[in-house]
This record gives structure tokens, C-alpha cells and sequence, in this order.
């Protein structure tokens, strides 16, 4: 005979269970979101693509470059205030990033887009964001965005008639306690 389970034993059970589910969730939620958010662009999300688009659109949109550093003891900029785009052209942008102290620096850059209604529809092809970057010390490094604005956005009642697009990107430490994805452009 199996011994039975006391209710103090069975509510005991319950809550390990409870709290073994809750840390294991608590874990996965930040890459969760962020692949959510990748995928469907919530948020202001930017979408990565595989490839541009065959359809291009006679309707200009304007992209202005942000870039911001978040306790970090460097310089970002963007080689370009705006660009002009066609809906469905693909564009390239470049970003300096110089290091002005006197030790390497390990940073990521994060990013998004306003209004975040766009995001979905501001897709990349090739980026630097979310790779962990190792900058030298004094090192200055230039780093390509290509992207594109998918021709859907000029049908969606919520974003038609959208002319300006802004990417901003927010460079920030990478933690001790986080090991490099990699180093170099992505």
C-alpha cells in the first residue's frame, strides 16, 4: 500500500511546484518578450528580415538616426542626421562609435522606433544591435545598419500616411556577470 499524502504535504507539494514554476517563467520572460516583440514588432520593435522587398513605392518616408549611450564613457553618432527613403527601398546607414576612455569597453546597443505603430514595418537586414561589442580603449568603429520599410505599412489604416520614421538606439555596459555573444560588427 501506498502511503496517502497529508493536505499539509499535498499544500506544501503545491507551492514548491508554484514557486519552481514562477522562477523558471521569471527567467525565460526577458528573451521571451524579446523574441515576441522581434516578431511582431511590438512595442516600437524593429523586425529583422531575411530579405528586402521586390515591391517598391513611389512614397518617401524620412528616417532620423538617435543614438544615445547609457553610462558608458564614449561617443555614439550617427554619420547621418536623416535619409529618404522610398516605402520598400533598402537603406544603409553607418553609426561611429569611438571609446574615450583609457580601457576596452564591452557594450550592447538596443533599439527601437517611434511611432512605435511603425515597428513592424521598419525591418532590418543587417545589424549591429544586440551583439555584444569589445571597443579598445581610444578605438573608434563604424558600424552598418541596412533597413528597410516594408510597402504593407502604406496599406495599414494605423500607419498610412506615416512620413517620418525615427531609429534610435541606446548603446549600455554589458554586465560582468554576462559572457560576449561576440565581438565585432554584426
Amino acid at each position: 500500500m501506498k502511503p496517502k499524502l497529508s493536505s499539509k504535504n499535498a499544500i506544501a507539494l503545491a507551492c514548491a511546484a508554484g514557486v519552481l514554476t514562477m522562477t523558471g517563467a521569471a527567467f525565460a520572460a526577458v528573451p521571451l518578450y524579446q523574441l515576441f516583440c522581434q516578431v511582431t514588432g511590438f512595442d516600437g520593435t524593429v523586425r529583422r528580415a531575411d530579405a528586402a522587398p521586390t515591391e517598391m513605392l513611389d512614397q518617401l518616408v524620412t528616417v532620423r538616426f538617435d543614438t544615445n549611450v547609457r553610462n558608458l564613457p564614449m561617443t555614439f553618432r550617427a554619420e547621418q542626421v536623416t535619409q529618404k527613403v522610398r516605402i520598400g527601398e533598402t537603406g544603409l546607414a553607418y553609426f561611429d562609435v569611438t571609446n574615450t576612455s583609457d580601457q576596452p569597453i564591452q557594450a550592447r546597443a538596443g533599439y527601437n522606433v517611434v511611432p512605435e505603430r511603425t515597428g513592424q514595418y521598419f525591418q532590418k537586414l543587417q545589424c549591429f544591435c544586440f551583439d555584444d561589442q569589445t571597443i579598445a580603449a581610444g578605438e573608434t568603429r563604424k558600424f552598418p545598419v541596412q533597413y528597410f520599410v516594408a510597402p504593407e505599412m502604406a496599406s495599414d489604416a494605423e500607419t498610412r500616411g506615416v512620413q517620418e520614421i525615427t531609429l534610435s538606439y541606446t548603446f549600455y555596459p554589458v554586465s560582468d556577470d554576462e559572457t560576449p555573444a561576440t565581438t565585432g560588427a554584426g
